[in-house]
């Protein structure tokens, strides 16, 4: 069944061990560039550094004692692996994540790191997906997937809870969209407390698998491409249950944008605020600049997560970032 708003709140009570209640505030820089009144919702303050902690950690709470002990087993472009090994590290459940080849591999140390079974295979997270379900049927493991499944989107839907509580008269909350649990669970929240607000989901203009399945209307695969927003990449899996119809029911509006203004959008927030972060986390300013989005005098709330990157990453976005002109 499709989650409801009740298991949204159900999932803030059971995460909070685990999750962190994330700060947001406010940027005058950030608003000042972009001429709207610009808030950060800073997922990247959770334990892993991103809003994933949150849906891991309510799907595995859900679960039997007997799929505890079993194990479980997840597909990853990163975040989601590494916030799957540290919640089932803080429960005793042994964890085993599937990356594909395109992971960086600052990402999947990190997913070792936290103890879980590290495999890597493929070059998409469809072909990380198949090696989990293959070791499900294989090894009796129990597939916690990134973001089709009630328990996730429930609670990533406790960011829309946390974001309508300390800024209640917020207009836009703008988020990255890739498989859809996370659009899906804020739009599932807010769409039902506040439907006056918008939900903006962001893609990448190359491999964007939710967008393209959305424009011809079922579940398609893409190809992945290397990207500054590495984690919105991957497919949303051709047999998908729950984030493809979700999706275009709660999220109010839809763009793509390009590598430079995700690259433009990294620089403005570690100049406003001295934060290195994803391209994933950025994607939202990204859209405003790209698009010219008519923000100015709203209240706009940026979904920042993910601050898994390299530095070595930063002379790259440096020169992307030029590209773009004022």
């Amino acid at each position: 069944m499709t989650p409801s708003l009740h298991d949204v709140y159900l999932a803030r009570r059971s995460i909070r061990a685990i999750a962190t209640r994330t700060p947001l505030v406010f940027s005058p820089g950030l608003s000042a560039r972009y001429q709207s009144e610009i808030w950060l919702k800073l997922e990247t303050c959770q334990p892993t550094g991103a809003f994933k902690l949150r849906g891991a950690a309510y799907a595995l709470s859900q679960l039997s004692d007997k799929a505890r002990s079993r194990g479980v087993i997840t597909c990853s472009t990163g975040n989601h692996g590494r916030a799957l090994a540290y919640a089932a590290k803080q429960l005793n459940i042994p964890a085993t994540v599937c990356l594909s080849s395109l992971v960086p591999s600052h990402k999947v140390a990190a997913v070792k790191a936290l103890g879980a079974d590290v495999r890597v295979e493929g070059r998409s997270q469809d072909d990380a997906e198949r090696i989990a379900i293959q070791a499900v049927q294989r090894e009796g493991l129990c597939y916690i997937p990134p973001f089709d499944h009630p328990d996730i989107i429930a609670g990533q839907g406790t960011i829309g809870l946390e974001i309508l509580e300390d800024l209640p008269d917020v207009d836009v909350i703008a988020a990255g969209l890739s498989g859809g649990g996370l659009i899906g669970g804020i739009g599932l929240a807010v769409s039902q407390i506040a439907p006056r607000v918008s939900v903006v989901g962001v893609s990448l203009r190359d491999g964007a698998a939710m967008a393209e399945s959305l424009r011809v209307g079922y579940p398609v695969a893409v190809t992945e491409t290397p990207s500054l927003a590495d984690s919105l990449g991957g497919g949303i899996g051709l047999e998908n249950q729950y984030t493809f119809a979700l999706v275009p029911n709660v999220m109010t509006e839809h763009y793509h944008v390009d590598e430079a203004y995700i690259a433009r959008a990294m620089i403005d927030v570690w100049q406003c605020e001295n934060i290195w972060v994803e391209g994933a986390a950025v994607v939202g300013l990204a859209a405003c600049k790209q698009h010219r989005l008519a923000w100015q005098g709203k209240k706009v709330v940026i979904v920042v997560s993910g601050k898994n990157l390299s530095t070595d990453t930063l002379a790259d976005v440096q020169q992307l970032s030029e590209q773009v002109h004022e």
